[in-house]
């Protein structure tokens, strides 16, 4: 439970339908949100779901999961940034804390049954597995972020909400006066407390002015190479005369290099760290789908190299970013993901 509007709609569907429910809250934060801004995990939903659960006469415990999320999710943002990546720390967090580890660790600690969870997701039965698929709110589907979870934990959730619209929840929790059915949505990712990411990350490593590079020539300087991603146009402060991109991040000589748009497209990727849902050998017309927003884009190969899996698409797409998560779909089957590299 977050202390957010999904979670706690979650927990109520359940106890109606007659199970035992508890509900658990991670502390990723000491810090209380600041004025307009909202992050999960803090002391402030910590308060929110105890409030919550007190709603529904169910118990409530809080785990100060602080150093967990720092060493595993803060910790690898930062350095896989200051390598040239971009990394997506949601879908690592869903891995390594608060979903298919959580399930895990209560399942041993408490014997669970299931961990049911407020992600705009579903569970389906595809090819004699159960899988992930997307939400019935396309708007809001969040199986992207759910690819990197292991396989082995998937049998231990729940997603309760994944036959809901957003709307149809915060209706849901406002007809039953659940306290928190107008609580604003959470913003951004969490621990960067409305900061951007490379102002984040330069607090923690101090200012690293570099250079922009065109054609391998000097055009001008920038505020340190982890403050920009493949693909970005605005806020470089470059005038050519024409459009440029960032093309490639060089983090050895602190180098950002441009480029003209038609550059950025790619019909290749390498994965690493890749995760499979259902075995490749069952897989028939799966899709690639490289960004949150991005459109998915036809697998016409997946090879297995000693770097990775490098797959080759069926069109080229732009902006394909080293450190983003790329997720497989047979349809709206999540088959699993992984980390791009390259």
């Amino acid at each position: 439970m977050s202390g957010g509007v999904d979670s706690s709609v979650c927990a109520m569907l359940l106890r109606e339908e007659g199970h035992e429910v508890i509900g658990i809250t991670l502390r990723f934060h000491r810090e209380a949100c600041d004025g307009e801004l909202r992050v999960c995990c803090s002391p402030e939903d910590v308060r929110d779901a105890v409030r919550v659960s007190q709603h529904l006469n169910i118990p409530h415990l809080t785990l100060g999961w602080e150093q967990i999320f720092e060493k595993k999710v803060v910790e690898r943002f930062i350095e896989d940034s200051l390598k040239g990546k971009t990394p997506n720390p949601c879908a690592i967090c869903n891995r390594e804390v608060k979903t298919g580890f959580l399930a895990d660790y209560l399942k041993k600690v408490a014997d669970i049954e299931k961990l049911a969870t407020g992600h705009y997701a579903r569970f389906v039965e595809y090819k004699n597995r159960r899988l992930i698929a997307r939400a019935k709110d396309i708007k809001r589907d969040q199986s992207y972020f759910l690819c990197l979870v292991r396989r082995e934990h998937l049998d231990l959730l729940l997603f309760p909400l994944g036959e809901f619209t957003k709307e149809e929840v915060r209706r849901i929790a406002r007809e039953r006066g659940l306290p928190v059915w107008d609580k604003r949505d959470s913003q951004d990712v969490c621990f960067l407390g409305g900061k951007d990411p490379g102002s984040f990350i330069e607090e923690r490593v101090g200012s690293q002015e570099g250079c922009f590079y065109y054609e391998n020539r000097p055009v001008g300087r920038h505020r340190g190479f982890f403050h920009y991603t493949i693909g970005q146009r605005k806020g470089l402060g470059i005038a050519l005369g024409f459009p440029v991109y960032v093309h490639r991040l060089d983090p050895g000589n602190n180098g950002v290099y441009l480029c003209k748009e038609e550059e950025l497209y790619r019909d290749w990727l390498l994965v690493e760290d890749i995760n499979f849902h259902l075995d490749i050998k069952h897989w028939e017309r799966p899709v690639a789908q490289t960004r949150y927003r991005s459109q998915e884009v036809e697998i016409a190969d997946l090879e297995k190299t000693p770097e990775g899996y490098l797959l080759k698409l069926r069109k080229p797409i732009r902006g394909i970013t080293p450190g983003q998560v790329c997720a497989f779909y047979e349809k709206d089957v999540l088959l699993g993901g992984g980390i791009i590299s390259s």
